[in-house]
């Protein structure tokens, strides 16, 4: 709000005063109406999520998507560009598809990237969203990107395409998943999208060194996640950034291509490290490749955490409230060398996450034995035919505000599960 409209409000409210009763009026809005000025809007994130609702919005809350989504296409913007729209049928998913008003508005809805690649400057009004949607239904992060699929620099260049005019225009683009990367300490994830952000601020430059006299490119950063900074005491200020080079694709996608299948397949914890060497390069004490180099080594504590985060997943993954089953035997057998390793309990914290961790940081699951408190499985306690594992798990939302049921054709989902 205070970018794009000079006032200042309350966190998590568009584009209103304080009071949620006064409307302010975005930069974007004067330009078009008072200038004639074409808008777009691109982002890597949800196109009604708060950053693009800033420019167009103006509600007392930033989770109203689905009236977020109506502003969207009642402001009549020409270019819209990124993730899908989340809530596209409202909270209680019985209101007219956002994708179905827009289409009825006029605007071209584009879900491939050959169906974006054939607009231009004479298709009209276009809501571009993303082919290979992932975590949130967000773009992809920029590492996770497939050979030959567009990036936000891409989106860019179209933007400019489809936006000259004689008059002029303006667009806001924003690398959203920058910040959804910082929330999940994902550091490789961040600085390979703040590097495919920078790419498009090359693209826009481009297109200023073909019209200097009257372009003006503004990069700014509006909030900080996660606690960035460049080492500490603890590391003697070494950042071991190089380290970050065998990492090979982000925290979401490891999440629904690897953590998902664990849970249906009981992948043994052997296989887990394999993985985690090979995406991420962190080995174990003991494996031949730990001696090369120190820094990638997993302390005992972060392996017992790995194996205690496996296991829980495990156990309670598909158990509803208030149900209970027996543990497996290999089950038992890991937990009992954890217990003897670590008095600590074994509480972990589950759900799915939308960008905003906060919105989850409650979501807990616990397991209960015997007449041990909840979340603590007694130390003793070794017989696991009787060893019952009880789920109180309430799941978060996550990026289930959107419906999966709208009419039309719909964007290719690719759900994430994180169990962390």
């Amino acid at each position: 709000t205070s970018i794009s409209t000079g006032h200042k409000t309350y966190s998590g409210v568009i584009n209103m005063d304080t009071t949620k009763t006064i409307k302010y009026t975005t930069i974007s809005e004067q330009l078009k109406a008072q200038l004639g000025y074409k808008i777009g809007v691109l982002t890597t994130v949800n196109l009604n999520h708060a950053t693009p609702a800033a420019f167009y919005a103006h509600q007392s809350s930033r989770k109203n998507y689905y009236e977020i989504g109506q502003e969207m296409i009642a402001s009549n913007f020409d270019y819209f560009a990124g993730g899908g729209l989340l809530s596209p049928t409202g909270k209680n998913k019985d209101l007219t598809c956002l994708y179905d008003v827009a289409k009825e508005n006029g605007y071209t809805m584009t879900t491939t990237q050959s169906e974006i690649e054939a607009v231009n400057k004479n298709t009209g009004k276009v809501i571009a969203i993303d082919e290979n949607l992932a975590d949130g239904d967000a773009m992809n992060y920029d590492m996770d990107l497939a050979d030959g699929k567009w990036n936000l620099a891409d989106y860019v260049e179209k933007g400019i395409e489809v936006l000259n005019n004689d008059k002029g225009f303006f667009m806001m683009v924003e690398g959203g998943k920058i910040d959804w990367a910082c929330h999940a300490n994902d550091a490789a994830a961040s600085i390979n999208d703040t590097l495919a952000l920078d790419k498009a601020v090359q693209a826009a430059y481009k297109f200023y060194e073909q019209h200097p006299a009257d372009t003006l490119i503004l990069v700014t950063g509006d909030h900080e996640t996660g606690g960035l900074t460049i080492g500490y005491a603890g590391t003697n200020y070494d950042t071991y950034l190089k380290n970050l080079e065998n990492q090979t694709l982000s925290y979401a996608k490891f999440d629904s291509e690897y953590v998902a299948s664990y849970k249906e397949n009981n992948t043994p914890f052997s296989q887990v490290l394999v993985d985690i060497k090979n995406n991420f390069g962190l080995v174990t004490a003991d494996d031949a490749a730990a001696a090369a180099d120190p820094t990638l080594v997993l302390t005992d504590y972060e392996v017992q955490k790995l194996k205690r985060i496996r296991i829980m997943n495990l156990t309670l993954d598909g158990i509803k409230e208030g149900e209970y089953r027996e543990i497996t035997a290999q089950e038992w057998e890991e937990l009992n060398h954890l217990l003897e390793s670590s008095t600590s309990e074994t509480v972990i914290r589950t759900g799915e996450q939308n960008g905003n961790s906060s919105d989850h940081a409650n979501e807990r699951a616990g397991a209960k034995a015997g007449q041990g408190s909840k979340g603590v499985l007694p130390a003793g306690y070794r017989d696991h035919k009787q060893q019952r594992v009880r789920s109180d798990v309430r799941r978060a939302s996550g990026s289930g505000e959107r419906d999966r049921h709208c009419s039309g054709k719909q964007p290719n989902h690719k759900r994430r599960v994180r169990g962390s």
